[in-house]
């Protein structure tokens, strides 16, 4: 919905128009909060826009969009925007097309666009600069009208949604996504807390040294599961035959180096992460209002509005 997007395929077509990232995000904070969600597209090349009809970029709207035009002086006009869907070379065939028509009398156009976009209009003598900009805006591409139609594809087929519609299923998508992530993450450090918990017993406890005893696996894992039966309540979940394949594996150095008072410190740091997780997700809207918020402040700089909103006067072509 950002970028827009236009197709075509077997007896179906798609013309999203693009819209302002700022206000996207701030439509997808207004929707967790309970608010009303209503944008209108906001078209890279400036302009202006009437969307008294946008119909939520359903079919059946239409949105009217202008290009700028400043008037230098009584003889010369400046087209300094261009409408979305043109480029100055049809804009100006349109105007000399208008010109020979006798729709609007000019005396020479120039194309002086460099990065922006810039079409000078010298007007013919006596003739009213501003009735040329309404000329201009009745009878050339200065102004054109766009049919938005906003179909996807929703579980294999096509559908029909309104772009309010559209934003608000993603950020609820949005808001799944991070709640998986979180309960990944608290799995993650669950598992972190109950190694580094059976770690520590087992280096305490001295469990390796009677290692020499047991001949095969079987034995050394059933003497560990006796081991550790004291202190079962400690721990998160079962102690399962992989965690004991992880202990055996620990190298001597290590064990030798074992610091209590760091095992310690490293527990309560992880029981941090896990206090701050479940926190997340027993607040999980207001934690995804956080993540639209950072995204905003990430990559909202330089990404203002550029089309301005208005309702336009219809112009008599007489």
């Amino acid at each position: 919905m950002a970028q827009g997007a236009e197709g075509i395929a077997v007896g179906m077509a798609c013309k999203i128009l693009p819209h302002n990232f700022i206000e996207l995000i701030d439509n997808s904070i207004n929707h967790l909060k309970g608010k009303k969600v209503e944008f209108y597209p906001d078209f890279p090349i400036g302009g202006m826009a009437d969307f008294s009809n946008y119909n939520d970029g359903k079919r059946g709207g239409r949105v009217r969009v202008r290009g700028r035009i400043r008037k230098e002086d009584t003889k010369t006009l400046i087209i300094h925007e261009i409408p979305f869907g043109t480029s100055t070379s049809s804009l100006i065939d349109s105007i000399l097309k208008a010109n020979d028509k006798g729709k609007i009398k000019i005396k020479k156009i120039e194309d002086n666009t460099s990065s922006s976009a810039e079409i000078i209009i010298h007007i013919a003598p006596g003739v009213s600069p501003d009735k040329t900009i309404d000329a201009l805006y009745a009878f050339t591409d200065c102004e054109v009208s766009i049919s938005p139609n906003s179909s996807i594809i929703d579980g294999d087929r096509p559908v029909f949604l309104g772009v309010s519609e559209i934003l608000k299923s993603n950020t609820d998508q949005t808001v799944f996504l991070l709640k998986r992530e979180l309960e990944i993450r608290l799995d993650e450090l669950n598992g972190q807390w109950h190694f580094a918990t059976l770690e520590k017993i087992f280096i305490q406890k001295e469990m390796y040294i009677d290692f020499k005893k047991y001949s095969d696996k079987e034995s050394l894992y059933a003497y560990l599961h006796d081991s550790f039966k004291p202190f079962k309540k400690q721990f998160i979940r079962e102690i399962t035959d992989e965690d004991l394949h992880r202990l055996t594996q620990i190298p001597m150095i290590r064990i030798t180096r074992f610091d209590s008072s760091k095992a310690d410190d490293n527990l309560v740091k992880i029981e941090s992460q896990i206090k701050e997780v479940k926190d997340h997700l027993a607040n999980l809207i207001e934690y995804s209002i956080d993540y639209f918020k950072n995204l905003k402040k990430q990559f909202g700089e330089g990404k203002e509005r550029k089309t301005e909103v208005k309702t336009f006067e219809n112009i008599s072509a007489t």
